[in-house]
């Protein structure tokens, strides 16, 4: 019998201020016409930010590099510990029960890690292994979880979990140009922990581990797209003195054309066709990013549904907007014993990570 990961246990959190678009428009007094159309036909309703104090005009205060990456560690690390603890709540489990923990951030840079920080915060075991993901943007996600199960198959019965912790608005660059107006437009501020573990007892109607609470993790397929390496970034802008983030305008379009060859190939050899999965949890890239994934997959809009759902009421929060939609999907209670579904996310290189799962 193969030995699978299992999902056990899932949680979010994020900072307690949110923001309408018009919100944020009018705090930044952006007057563009283009930037305030490009905010306000982003199908997000609300995001939560932690956005700088207002100075002695009534205008928010300048923010140095050296004050963002406060900002960053201040809040991956309190949504951080508030995430983790909603999953292990969610999972049956205890702080002692963490035998890993993986970190995952790419809006600000730690040394130590996330990991040690909240290792520490938490009081988690010395003994607990470790590990951190950095630099690897929307889809560090999934590709943390592809490590984890496999650190889980390898110690099976150990619980570990990957925290996805996002302080995007520790990210941001304040100017006029387009460039900044699309990003500052998309990102919200969020964590979410995912827990697993593999090698538990399984119910005697599925000795592989079918139908036992919580989807087995099946397999992964990654697609890099060479030719885009530099149409999602997150680097130093000489002119700002200061790190931003580059969204190219035809990302969409590129994720679109190449998502049908890295599903094809993860579905290759299951003898799976794209309508026998249920469930499609796909990241809260932007708008443009979800119709191309729609229309290059034959997607419904119901198919979806989580995915819109979380960009309208979170905006995009980066590694772990695919775990948000995982949990609305719990919180439903529709998936039953031997369903398939395959999580999705883009990011930076530019590049597609997806897994099959099964419940």
């Amino acid at each position: 019998m193969t030995v699978r990961a299992r999902i056990v246990g899932v949680g979010t959190a994020v900072p307690p201020t949110s923001y309408s678009q018009q919100e944020v428009l009018d705090t930044f007094e952006i007057t563009d016409a283009r930037a305030r159309g490009v905010f306000l036909n982003s199908a997000i309703e609300r995001r939560h930010l932690v956005l700088p104090p207002p100075g002695a005009d009534g205008r928010p205060v300048g923010e140095q590099q050296g004050d963002l990456l406060d900002k960053h560690k201040t809040h991956a690390v309190e949504s951080g510990i508030r995430a983790l603890e909603a999953c292990l709540k969610r999972a049956g489990a205890s702080l002692a029960d963490v035998r890993h923990l993986c970190c995952v951030t790419s809006t600000g840079l730690l040394t130590p890690g996330l990991s040690a920080l909240i290792i520490r915060e938490l009081g988690i075991g010395r003994d607990c292994s470790r590990s951190d993901i950095v630099g690897m943007g929307c889809n560090a996600g999934l590709n943390a979880l592809n490590l984890v199960a496999g650190w889980s198959v390898a110690n099976p019965g150990e619980l570990a979990v990957v925290l996805c912790s996002e302080a995007c608005s520790a990210a941001y660059a304040m100017d006029t140009t387009m460039r900044t107006a699309v990003v500052n437009s998309l990102f919200g501020d969020g964590a979410a922990a995912v827990a697993l573990i593999a090698g538990e007892p399984v119910s005697p109607a599925h000795p592989d581990g079918a139908g036992a609470d919580g989807p087995r993790i099946l397999r992964f397929a990654s697609h890099i797209i060479p030719d885009a390496v530099d149409a999602m970034r997150y680097d130093w802008d000489r002119d700002l003195g200061r790190f931003s983030f580059f969204l190219d305008p035809q990302i969409p379009y590129v994720i679109g054309a190449h998502a049908e060859e890295v599903t094809d190939r993860l579905l290759a050899g299951t003898g799976l066709l794209r309508d026998d999965i249920s469930h499609w949890l796909v990241h809260s890239g932007g708008k443009k990013v979800i119709d191309a994934v729609v229309v290059n997959l034959g997607l419904s809009r119901h198919a979806v549904r989580h995915t819109t759902g979380v960009l309208r009421d979170y905006g995009n929060v980066s590694s772990g907007s695919f775990l948000f939609s995982y949990e609305r999907l719990l919180e439903e209670q529709v998936a039953t014993p031997g369903e398939y579904g395959v999580l999705m996310t883009m990011g930076p290189g530019s590049t597609i990570e997806t897994a099959l799962i099964q419940w």
